[in-house]
């Protein structure tokens, strides 16, 4: 199949697009890097316990921060917010490396480390519509879903090759560096300048006014919680094949068959939330074959499976986030599906442990159970009658989720 005037092409060659788009991706390279810089940086300083208290503290940071700061962005412009939160983040990064192993210090400084994280990703997919023909935007967010696997093999890599230059400190200095350089590529791009916040009367609730929405949250948080269980469930796959090194590998080819399923989904068009169903139902079944653990090499090649609905799925779902959200509210929907996916990643992780150490298959099974209580959720948003049209007009009037409410 050709690419046609819909596919990658067509969103590359659009005007300040390859800026933004990669601007945003090393803005992004934190939410991989910092992780792991704190985690280095509190196993030489503090402890293994601790090491978890500042990964927890970054994480729940950046699920309160995120959508505060996405909300700012749809009642104002994109530049301030983002420089803001850059600045703050970096200072977050920076009192942690200072803290010379105070416990305390550490921990509140990766808490506004993550507090301060910019909302580069939902800023970027409101950008979308500004850059491109409504045809190309469900392509853009795939695109843009799959280059982000990047930032999961370049990120750590960063991060380890500051600490082995110049130890563990360096490592958080690096991850502060590389998202304010990120964020000021973006924030100076013409197209991000120009950008407004569409005037509407707002609640305070943001999008979680709208109830489907709110159900939407819920079908997230399964679908992260599937992903989150799997970086351990392979971690004890490892540890049981004999060679913890293994894990590294296998969950960068699950990396690579997300990308690649990305990069198919976009000469597939698109389409919209409608989709998201079905390719929710693919994702489950794709973690199915996983509780074989079969071989180190055969198993390599179901995790490149099971990683290749990821990116469809994400795809399906900010474009529902975007067709229910009310008007000017679009950047914070974005960051609360965020927010959920994150918050499901943690509490996938967090049930995946014990299970693995009761059994393998255990572990395994977590994903898809996660999965397909996702699933479930999506299909119930997928069936409820009514949802409001975006007001950048990308709906579909055919799109089950764009039976209007008025609109």
């Amino acid at each position: 199949m050709s690419v046609d005037s819909s596919g990658i092409r067509a969103v590359l060659r659009a005007p300040q697009v390859l800026r933004v788009l990669l601007s945003s991706q090393v803005g992004r390279l934190p939410t991989a890097s910092g992780p792991l810089a704190l985690l280095l940086f509190a196993r030489q300083s503090l402890s293994l316990a601790a090491a978890g208290l500042l990964v927890a503290a970054y994480t729940a940071g950046m699920a309160v921060g995120t959508p505060l700061l996405a909300r700012a962005v749809d009642r104002w412009r994109q530049p301030p917010v983002l420089w803001a939160a850059a600045v703050l983040s970096g200072l977050g990064f920076g009192a942690v490396a200072l803290t010379g192993g105070h416990l305390t210090g550490a921990v509140a400084g990766a808490a506004v480390a993550g507090l301060g994280t910019p909302p580069l990703e939902a800023c970027l997919r409101t950008l979308w519509p500004a850059l491109l023909p409504p045809a190309t935007v469900p392509t853009a967010y795939t695109l843009d879903i799959a280059v982000q696997e990047v930032i999961f093999v370049v990120g750590p890599l960063v991060t380890l090759l500051a600490v082995t230059l110049a130890g563990p400190p360096a490592g958080l200095v690096a991850a502060g560096v590389l998202q304010l350089a990120g964020t000021a590529a973006y924030a100076l791009s013409p197209a991000v300048r120009a950008w407004r916040g569409v005037p509407a009367v707002r609640h305070w609730a943001g999008p979680l006014r709208v109830p489907r929405f709110s159900v939407l949250m819920a079908g997230v948080v399964g679908v992260g919680a599937a992903v989150g269980s799997i970086a351990v469930a392979v971690t004890g796959y490892a540890e049981a094949a004999g060679d913890r090194r293994l894990s590294g590998w296998l969950l960068a080819a699950q990396a690579a068959g997300a990308l690649a399923g990305g990069l198919l989904y976009t000469r597939a068009r698109p389409g919209g939330p409608g989709r998201l169903p079905l390719l929710a139902t693919a994702l489950t079944v794709g973690y199915l074959p996983l509780l074989l653990a079969p071989g180190p090499i055969p198993m390599a090649g179901l995790l490149v499976v099971s990683g290749l609905a990821l990116p469809p799925v994400l795809t399906a779902i900010f474009l529902a986030a975007e067709r229910l959200a009310e008007p000017g509210t679009v950047a914070e929907a974005f960051a609360w599906v965020s927010t959920g996916f994150v918050v499901g990643s943690a509490a996938g992780s967090a049930l995946a442990g014990p299970l693995v150490s009761a059994g393998l298959r255990y572990g395994l099974a977590v994903a898809p159970a996660a999965a397909l209580l996702g699933t479930a959720v999506l299909w119930g948003v997928s069936r409820a009658d009514g949802s409001r049209r975006p007001a950048n007009g990308t709906g579909s009037a055919g799109d089950p989720l764009t039976a209007s409410r008025g609109a």
